[in-house]
């Protein structure tokens, strides 16, 4: 049960005490951290630090020399993630050992992964996308990971270079510092055969530069949740041009729909409930039967997204279902505010919620974060927009911040935006 290391103190004791865990791994620099809920941390049968000059067991019995292979049943919950959310308390997913495989088979066809691979990873560990999606796939493979503790453009280009790294996975600002670094021009990244890319959106300028700096270079767009380990979908490199803002193919063994209310699949275009079904879906949460129940319905996992398929079958993503706003009977889909508001060159990161409104009952309102260095004004936000999107669409407002609220887990948190217009 990976913790978030970037997680207060209050949260890390709701999951010791919500989980029940038994023992416990740590990092010697979390040593003081952890001594703040010495209660719960006392609990654990057995505990690890390791790192520095302290690596101890400090164990409360005694235990032979020797490792015993334990049996491991297909249905055994292997390991048990805590999605952060951006509301309320994090859920435990547990996904079991045949979840884990399927995922590693999944991704290893998809990415075409191979023993001669050696991957990049800058992003945490914790979080399921590190661990599912390139570190189990590529040991599943028998290729070589790379683990770096954090991301810093200049260290991650040594990095690359050094370890002749063929495949990197970053979220699309990583990227857009990445290009921005002069020493990525010099950097010999000649091994580097895949570009992937989750979490946001990618600008299409962004995935332009990208692809007229490294031609050799493949583009991939990956799409999941913790609850299917995380596999549904993703683009490919021939479609990371022409079909930018999908989130791409139906991955191998997966099923998705797109539904209604009911449950009933909508036509092609049409927005609805994104719904998954596949060997990767969770046996379901921890302690929690009833939202357990709700998310996973005759075998297909209710994500809570909203998307809609294409005419050639490609994917895309609307918007999370709680997230939406309507205007004055208008359906306004955030994300897609956001994703044209990326699509200018001053911009490094943006979130778009709904406000009140005395007579549209709401209005979008957009945050943004610009680059450094760069100057934008309001007016010539929204006169980008009005070119863009339907006046519906526009944002009504534009505040530019420093940064945007996110979570311990790099969300941002939109009920912290939305709390301020209340």
């Amino acid at each position: 049960m990976p913790v978030n290391a970037k997680l207060a103190p209050p949260e890390v004791q709701y999951i010791f005490t919500h989980s029940e865990a038994k023992v416990l791994i740590y990092d010697y620099r979390f040593h003081d951290a952890l001594q703040e809920n010495k209660q719960e941390f006392e609990k654990f049968h057995d505990r690890l630090v390791v790192g520095g000059e302290n690596t101890f067991s400090a164990a409360a019995g005694q235990y032979g020399n020797y490792y015993q292979r334990p049996y491991t049943d297909a249905e055994d919950t292997a390991v048990i993630f805590y999605t952060s959310g951006t509301t309320g308390k994090p859920k435990g997913v547990m996904l079991s050992a045949a979840n884990v495989r399927a995922a590693a088979q999944i991704w290893s066809e998809a990415m075409d992964l191979s023993a001669k691979d050696r991957v990049h990873i800058v992003t945490p560990l914790f979080h399921c996308a590190a661990c599912h999606v390139f570190s189990i796939p590529v040991i599943y493979q028998g290729g070589t990971i790379i683990i770096e503790e954090h991301f810093s453009p200049e260290k991650t280009l040594d990095t690359m270079e050094k370890e002749k790294v063929t495949v990197f996975f970053g979220v699309p600002a990583m990227y857009s510092i990445l290009l921005g670094t002069p020493k990525m021009a010099q950097a010999d990244l000649s091994r580097l055969r895949l570009f992937c890319y989750g979490a946001a959106p990618m600008p299409y300028e962004l995935v332009r530069q990208l692809k007229t700096r490294f031609p050799e270079v493949k583009v991939q767009n990956l799409y999941g949740q913790t609850e299917n380990s995380p596999a549904a979908s993703t683009l490919k490199d021939h479609y990371a041009l022409e079909k930018i803002g999908s989130v791409g193919e139906v991955l191998p063994q997966t099923e998705i729909r797109v539904v209604d209310d009911y449950g009933n699949p909508v036509s092609v275009g049409e927005v609805g409930e994104i719904v998954v079904k596949g060997p990767q879906v969770m046996k379901g949460y921890l302690k929690n039967d009833e939202e357990t129940r709700r998310t996973l319905q005759n075998g297909w996992l209710y994500s809570g997204d909203l998307g809609r398929f294409d005419e050639d079958g490609l994917l895309y993503l609307v918007d999370r279902k709680k997230d939406m706003l309507i205007r004055g009977g208008e359906n306004v889909y955030p994300v897609e505010v956001e994703e044209v508001l990326y699509e200018m060159p001053e911009i490094l990161e943006a979130a778009v919620i709904g406000i009140p409104h005395e007579v549209y009952g709401e209005v979008p309102k957009a945050y943004i974060v610009l680059k450094e260095g760069r100057n934008l004004s309001e007016e010539a936000v929204l006169a980008y927009c009005a070119k863009k999107l339907a006046k519906y669409k526009w944002p009504a407002e534009v505040q530019f911040l420093d940064a945007l609220p996110r979570n311990a887990s790099g969300k941002v948190m939109k009920h912290v935006l939305r709390k301020q217009n209340s």
